[in-house]
């Protein structure tokens, strides 16, 4: 039977009115894997960081020892801030980590920074060396802090730094039970330089490499001699913006020092940062977490303030220090 031609028309024309249907299979799928490569990692942002946080900062309102749900009537306010503030143990704790950041902060900056530009001259072995200078940076604190003190400044006997001062004489030396003199400095930032100068290292490689050799270049038909002087008015603003982060980071570390004070000296007043003395207060047997709780808030604010003022004094994200 044949089809009349209005008819057809009109099947035509009803045909070529359709529109293809937007694809939503596509954005689920990419929604789904989406959240199956975030979804874990914010779980546990929030189990293991946030939920913490918050309940740190409820039990540092109460007179909380003992025990982690305090009861209503333990309510003492801002009353844990204020002993902590006014006490003298955890204000010892800061000086100590003040002491710490002065020895540490700059060697570690100038030690890493030397590594790097001496290790970006090489021609050959490059990548041993820096696989050598690396790798104590994945040995854990706590281990290196054992090596530290049962082989090299203690030992089963005197220790390996002991035995080298008998060659020449001299008497033995406690590096790490004698406040007067303060020996167990050495003893803490040379493990602290051997742990993390590695790690830095990579970083001030990773931007001299970015450098362009052009400006080198220029400044070589300019009459600029190699070594000092293209260091301190090419290497050195060119990094500015890589040190200012590793500045940061060094800092931020000295706050959380803990590991290598803890299994060097131990519960000592005259060596104690503020997280050890934190540790001891919550945890040891006084198990005062109300005030362990707000001793730890103060310091998180006060690694967040002098973070904030380091970036801004050193002009971190300005693009004028790229």
């Amino acid at each position: 039977m044949a089809v009349s031609a209005p008819a057809a028309d009109t099947e035509r024309a009803g045909t070529g009115d359709q529109r293809p249907r937007p694809r939503r299979s596509g954005r689920l799928r990419t929604s789904l894997a989406f959240w199956a490569f975030v979804g874990p990692f914010l779980a546990g942002l929030m189990v293991f960081t946030l939920v913490p946080v918050v309940w740190s900062a409820y039990l540092s309102l109460f007179d909380a020892t003992n025990t982690v749900t305090p009861l209503p009537e333990d309510f003492v306010g801002f009353g844990n801030y204020a002993d902590m503030l006014t006490d003298r143990a955890f204000q010892d704790s800061l000086i100590t980590f003040s002491v710490f950041a002065a020895f540490i902060v700059p060697l570690t900056f100038a030690c890493s920074l030397g590594l790097a530009l001496m290790l970006n001259q090489l021609r050959f072995m490059r990548a041993f060396f820096r696989s050598v200078f690396f790798l104590p940076f994945a040995c854990s604190y706590v281990v290196a802090s054992l090596v530290w003190k049962m082989s090299i400044f203690s030992g089963v006997r005197y220790g390996l730094m002991n035995s080298i001062l008998d060659l020449f004489g001299i008497e033995d030396v406690a590096w790490l039970f004698s406040p007067d003199p303060p020996w167990y400095w050495l003893v803490i930032v040379s493990l602290r330089l051997w742990i993390q100068c590695g790690f830095y290292m990579i970083l001030f490689i990773a931007a001299l490499q970015q450098i362009p050799q052009h400006l080198y270049e220029a400044a070589y038909v300019d009459g600029a001699k190699p070594g000092r002087q293209t260091f301190w008015h090419i290497t050195l603003p060119q990094l500015r913006a890589t040190a200012v982060a590793v500045l940061m980071l060094i800092l931020i570390a000295a706050y959380q020092a803990f590991d290598e004070f803890v299994n060097l000296i131990g519960n000592q007043a005259y060596a104690r940062p503020p997280l050890a003395y934190l540790y001891y207060t919550a945890l040891g047997t006084q198990q005062d977490l109300g005030r362990g709780s707000a001793g730890a808030l103060i310091l998180a604010l006060l690694i967040a303030i002098v973070t904030l003022l380091q970036g801004r004094f050193l002009g971190f994200g300005n693009k004028e220090g790229r």
